[in-house]
């Protein structure tokens, strides 16, 4: 098998902490599956709105560190990633985006803000966290049977936050609906994961995973969405 392309669909900063661990969260996912990767950066300003440059790419990443330069761009990739079923991950920043794709393209909200962008909205759907988890860890849980909980062969973990912004309570309900679910909590109960049902590999973590690489290990999620790209792909 020739090396699979990752698209990273952010904007690359090497101060964020999430941008240095992620190419070796990478490395590390793919020597544990015994596969080669070849990510690519892709800035968001860059990203056309059918996203015929994202066609070549078995899995797209959109990470951390928004605002992002072209939020557009981000959707874009994000609803590309959903219709198109390749594999998908978003993390902090990328959470909150594809909550935002869904709540226009599955929920029917009509411009549905972000506080960051739009801090004057009077109902945003992704709203100021009550106490902000800037350089926090903690504890989350997963919903049995999940693919967070399958990933990491346990209930519960600990992970590490570099975020403000999160899910309103608007987002509550129709997360119960589906198809996108909650499927990982904080021992608040507030929501820091969700998955889309029907979709090979659709997930999002409000923590940042990819810190684990720092430290050496691999993290759990990336190794799954690696694992998704490999099934996706003829060997």
């Amino acid at each position: 098998m020739s090396a699979l392309r990752v698209a990273l669909v952010g904007d690359y900063d090497p101060s964020a902490v999430a941008h240095r661990a992620i190419p070796s969260a990478l490395e590390l996912a793919a020597n544990s599956v015994r596969v080669r990767l070849d990510p690519s950066w892709v800035a968001t300003n860059g990203i056309d709105p059918g996203c015929p440059a994202l066609e070549a790419f078995a899995g797209i990443w959109c990470v951390p560190a928004s605002p992002y330069r072209s939020t557009e761009g981000a959707l874009a990739a994000i609803r590309f990633a959903r219709v198109h079923e390749v594999p998908f991950l978003g993390t902090c920043g990328g959470f909150q985006h594809a909550v935002l794709e869904a709540a226009e393209s599955l929920w029917g909200i009509p411009g549905p803000a972000h506080a960051e962008l739009s801090p004057d909205a009077p109902d945003p759907v992704i709203a100021p966290l009550a106490c902000a988890l800037v350089e926090r860890g903690g504890s989350v849980r997963f919903a049995p049977g999940s693919r967070l909980a399958s990933a990491y062969e346990n209930r519960a973990a600990h992970e590490e936050y570099h975020c403000s912004y999160g899910l309103s309570a608007r987002c509550r309900a129709h997360l119960d609906a589906g198809p996108l679910h909650a499927t990982c909590w904080d021992d608040d109960g507030e929501v820091r994961g969700v998955e889309l049902d029907g979709h090979p590999f659709f997930l999002g973590t409000l923590f940042q995973p990819e810190r684990a690489a720092l430290r050496g290990e691999t993290p759990p999620i990336v190794r799954a969405f690696v694992a998704s790209m490999c099934a996706r792909v003829p060997a």
